[in-house]
């Protein structure tokens, strides 16, 4: 649980680094999962002479880097749910993290169905000439800027139907996260103004306007810490002026019967108090249900949140 001074840094910040939450147990749970879909997909690509090496003794924070210099096939199914192992369903539920969580969320948790897993390139994948380049650096390319988020609020990203829910920003890092490799960035206060920041153009985000003369803290997190956020926090990302992958996960939580403004995706419970019995547990079925909803709407073709007429907002949250 998160102490009474982490608390109040919450409320009055809107934000809160805890640090060592999960063990490296924990999220051995993560980074086994994804080791071994990385050294399938490559034995794959290897075999059929689309990738030289396996690269298979290289570390973690490196392996991937290395593979996507010569092939970005394996990057492109990295995010979930692209990829739902069953190491990253049970992190979902974590009891560390739902500690924390349900000091800030209350008792009876889901976990909302934007799950994201961030597999931050190396800056210098993007070339330095103008010329004409390669597919494979056309797709580094794009994978970098990607991952270099823009400012935003996460109360951009969901359908309308959840602008009065709280819904808990999560992030966390599988790798220390240093001012080299990428950290987040963050507008401390601004939850208190209870707006969300449209900007004019299309698309979400937030204009510059809206970001100059205020105070922006960088948060460089040791691997096992947690971030926890409001919604209405602005954020962004640095880029990553390393040769390894810079890895995360950002995933989001909220009272148990509030919209998750992602109805077509599913969303399940990962704490009760109430009712302990009803925390979700079937991988296989969880796993059929993302199959599922993505047949129906794959990804890229949910609905997008389409930026208001009006470029401030007001909202009331439910908390």
């Amino acid at each position: 649980m998160l102490t009474e001074s982490q608390l109040s840094h919450f409320d009055k910040l809107g934000y809160v680094v805890a640090e060592n939450i999960l063990t490296d147990d924990d999220l051995d749970l993560v980074i086994e999962d994804y080791s071994a879909h990385i050294d399938r997909r490559a034995q794959e690509l290897y075999s059929i002479g689309r990738l030289s090496n396996t690269y298979k003794n290289e570390p973690f924070e490196r392996r991937l880097a290395l593979i996507c210099e010569e092939n970005t096939e394996i990057y492109e199914d990295i995010d979930i749910p692209a990829f739902l192992g069953e190491g990253i369903f049970e992190f979902l539920g974590n009891e560390h993290l739902m500690d924390v969580v349900e000091s800030i969320v209350g008792p009876e948790i889901i976990c909302n169905p934007i799950q994201h897993t961030r597999a931050k390139l190396p800056q210098s994948f993007v070339p330095t000439d103008t010329g004409d380049n390669t597919e494979n650096e056309q797709k580094r390319t794009q994978m970098v800027e990607a991952n270099v988020a823009p400012w935003h609020q996460d109360a951009q990203v969901h359908q309308e139907e959840a602008d009065s829910t709280f819904i808990l920003t999560v992030w966390i890092p599988l790798v220390d996260v240093t001012p080299e490799n990428g950290c987040l960035q963050i507008i401390p206060g601004l939850h208190k103004e209870n707006i969300v920041l449209w900007w004019k153009g299309p698309g979400w985000g937030l204009d510059q306007e809206d970001i100059e003369n205020r105070h922006v803290e960088t948060l460089p997190m040791r691997k096992g810490s947690v971030l926890l956020m409001h919604k209405l926090i602005p954020h962004s990302s640095t880029p990553n002026l390393t040769d390894g992958i810079r890895w995360s996960m950002d995933l989001r939580y909220q009272k148990k019967g509030t919209p998750t403004g992602r109805a077509l995706y599913p969303h399940f419970v990962t704490r009760s108090r109430s009712h302990p019995e009803s925390k979700y547990t079937d991988y296989n079925d969880w796993y059929q249900r993302w199959t599922n909803a993505l047949k129906e709407v794959p990804l890229g073709k949910h609905p997008i949140r389409e930026a208001s007429i009006t470029s401030h907002v007001s909202v009331t949250l439910d908390e």
